[in-house]
C-alpha cells in the first residue's frame, strides 16, 4: 500500500500478510480523495476509519494534515499495526480494538467524515446497519459524510440517507449525508 500525497506522499506500507485484510486500491484511494479534496480542508476535519485494517485511509487523512483520526477495528493485529505505523510516522491517529457495531452503538462523538470498509460478503442487512446507526446516534457533523466502501455488486441505494455511489474497477464507495 502507498500514501498518495502530502506529508508521505509516495512512502510505502508493507502490512503483515498474516493481517485478514483487503486494503482500498491506490486508483479507488485516489478517486476517493479526489472527490473529498473538493469539499473539504483536511486540516479541519476529524474522521472516524471504521474496519481499518491496516490504517490505509487514515494515513492518507494523516499524511494529507487530518489532525483527529479514529481507526477501529476488532482485529488485535490490525490495532497493533496502525498504532506502531501511526506512531513512527508521528501521525495523529487513534486506534482502538472494537466491535464496530458496538461502537457505533456506544460512541457519542461527532465526525466530519465516517468511512467503512467492511468486508465485502457482508450481508445486506450489515451493511445497511452501518449508515443506521451512524445517523441514528448522530455521529455525523452537519456537513459530514459517511462513505461505504463496497463490492461494484453491492447496491446500497436504498439505504436512507443516500446520497450517490461511484466505482473503480471492483471497488464502489457510496456516500450518505
Amino acid at each position: 500500500m502507498r500514501i498518495i500525497s502530502g506529508l508521505h506522499k509516495g512512502r510505502k506500507l508493507l502490512a503483515p500478510k498474516k493481517l485478514p485484510v483487503r486494503p482500498t486500491t491506490d486508483m479507488a484511494k485516489e478517486a476517493l480523495f479526489n472527490i473529498l479534496n473538493n469539499r473539504y480542508y483536511f486540516d479541519e476535519i476529524t474522521v472516524l476509519d471504521l474496519f481499518s485494517g491496516t490504517g490505509n485511509i487514515a494515513y492518507e487523512f494523516a499524511s494529507r494534515g487530518t489532525e483527529n483520526i479514529l481507526a477501529v477495528d476488532d482485529n488485535f493485529g490490525c490495532i497493533k499495526f496502525i498504532r506502531q505505523t501511526s506512531e513512527s510516522l508521528d501521525m495523529p491517529i487513534e486506534a482502538v480494538r472494537s466491535d464496530v457495531f458496538r461502537f457505533l452503538e456506544n460512541n457519542t462523538k461527532q465526525f466530519t467524515i465516517i468511512f467503512a470498509d467492511p468486508p465485502y460478503d457482508f450481508d445486506q442487512n450489515l451493511f445497511e446497519q452501518i449508515p443506521e446507526l451512524v445517523f441514528k446516534n448522530n455521529l455525523l457533523e452537519e456537513s459530514g459524510l459517511l462513505i461505504i466502501e463496497h463490492s461494484k455488486h453491492t447496491d446500497l441505494s436504498n439505504i436512507n440517507n443516500f446520497s450517490f455511489t461511484k466505482s473503480y474497477g471492483g471497488n464502489a464507495f457510496s456516500f450518505f449525508e
